[in-house]
């Protein structure tokens, strides 16, 4: 893949305004509004463990909340890289994405996508970046999804004119991540790395309210019921440590009787990523928080 020479520009803090600059399942820009009420008002260090989309990061990070100490988590190591290359090469992403952007069609989408099912294929890692981004962008929904061998299976998406780059978005982002920590680590390390006031906020795979709801499979292995319970007892070690925890999940009866005992608040989330345009909408979620 050929590279052009990036121009670099600089972007001034006072008038950056970040965003989640990748389409995720259960994203939280919508949310938002509804879960600013919820944060504590002090803590010592951010800790995100499912990271995602990072909007409730990017929120904390506009609002000039966000401490010194800053650690992005998540199991995806797609995604982790992704963040990386914003954080650290966003010029040359931004190149790249622009090669996708003049060259994307049909039969361009299936030959990058299929990239990771070529042994022979070796990317870079700011090259990773941007197919990540680039599929992102023109798969159908914007969904995630891997194959049991690792390989992103979403097909292409319908659009005119899929936005593809926003280079604004990606400088602002990039700023944004400057001296945030990020690394691919499993949530059951949280309690070796936590301290007391940290605030940790859970934004894993939720609890499907239906078969058809089921976007767990972001990566090789699928977040199941067991998985639910592990995190519910990591949620209450944390708390024995002292830490400031808070984590979304769907509002099912499973969910519930996992974090019985703590504050649960009920909010109402839209809900995009679903085949059938019936069943989009808003649903309830249950935001469970460990402090007053």
């Amino acid at each position: 893949m050929v590279m052009r020479t990036p121009v670099k520009e600089k972007i001034d803090r006072t008038q950056a305004t970040a965003k989640p600059f990748l389409k995720w399942a259960g994203g939280k820009q919508q949310l938002l509004p509804q879960l600013e009420p919820l944060f504590p008002q002090k803590f010592h260090r951010y800790i995100e463990p499912f990271v995602g989309g990072g909007a409730v990061f990017f929120h904390l990070w506009n609002s000039g909340r966000l401490p010194k100490e800053v650690y992005l988590f998540d199991s995806n190591e797609e995604l982790i890289n992704t963040y990386l290359m914003v954080r650290d090469e966003v010029d040359k992403l931004i190149d790249l994405l622009t090669l996708h952007r003049e060259k994307h069609s049909r039969e361009y989408y299936y030959f990058i996508r299929n990239l990771d099912r070529k042994p022979s294929t070796r990317l870079s890692d700011v090259e990773r970046a941007a197919r990540t981004i680039y599929l992102n962008k023109t798969c159908y929904n914007g969904l995630y999804r891997v194959n049991s061998k690792g390989q992103f299976n979403v097909p292409m998406g319908r659009y005119k004119n899929p936005a593809i780059l926003n280079a604004e978005l990606l400088r602002a982002a990039s700023l944004a991540l400057q001296g945030v920590n990020l690394k691919v680590l499993d949530f059951r390390r949280l309690p070796e790395i936590s301290h007391s006031r940290d605030f940790i906020y859970f934004d894993p795979p939720y609890d499907p309210i239906s078969k058809s709801a089921n976007f767990t499979s972001y990566t090789r292995g699928n977040f199941n019921d067991a998985d639910q319970q592990e995190l519910a007892r990591v949620f209450r070690e944390l708390n024995e440590k002292g830490c400031y925890c808070m984590l979304s999940n769907s509002h099912t009866p499973f969910i519930l009787e996992l974090y019985r005992g703590f504050r649960i608040e009920v909010v109402q989330a839209p809900r995009t990523i679903n085949a059938n345009a019936n069943g989009r909408g808003s649903v309830k979620e249950v935001v469970v928080v460990n402090y007053d």
